[in-house]
């Protein structure tokens, strides 16, 4: 019974480190960003979101995709050397899209094991609507 209960814990912490490990690959300042209140009519807005590659290997962003037309990213193209900062820019715009939104962007990204990873970053905040001219 010893036996069962110390080799069920050995089991339980080499899992635990090896998920550890696949998600440390890189490492964002920020996942979630508030751009508060912003105008309707004030044009778009952009955040970057900054990582560092915490990993022992290049790693290369595939592919970053959002959650609608409203939001547009951009994103290093180059392989990020470990312990070297790479970016991904979101611009979302506002126009016609009065009131509260939360917006999601699906990171995609390899190491040298060519194994696929996936991070969700979102941004959100509140559209103010634009005045509605006097008649």
């Amino acid at each position: 019974m010893k036996a069962k209960v110390f080799f069920l814990s050995i089991l339980m912490a080499v899992s635990a480190a090896v998920f550890a490990q696949d998600n440390q690959n890189i490492e964002f300042v920020e996942r979630v960003h508030d751009f508060g209140q912003i105008q309707e009519d004030g044009g778009r807005v952009t955040t970057t979101f900054e990582f560092t590659n915490t990993s022992k290997k290049p790693v290369t962003l595939d592919n970053v995709q959002a959650s609608c037309g409203c939001t547009t990213p951009q994103w290093s193209k180059e392989a990020i050397a470990p312990k070297k900062k790479g970016f991904i820019n979101v611009t979302y715009n506002p126009a016609g899209r009065p009131g509260s939104f939360t917006k999601s962007i699906t990171v995609k990204y390899h190491d040298a094991s060519e194994e696929t990873k996936t991070i969700v970053l979102n941004i959100k905040g509140e559209v103010i609507p634009k005045a509605k001219p006097a008649n």
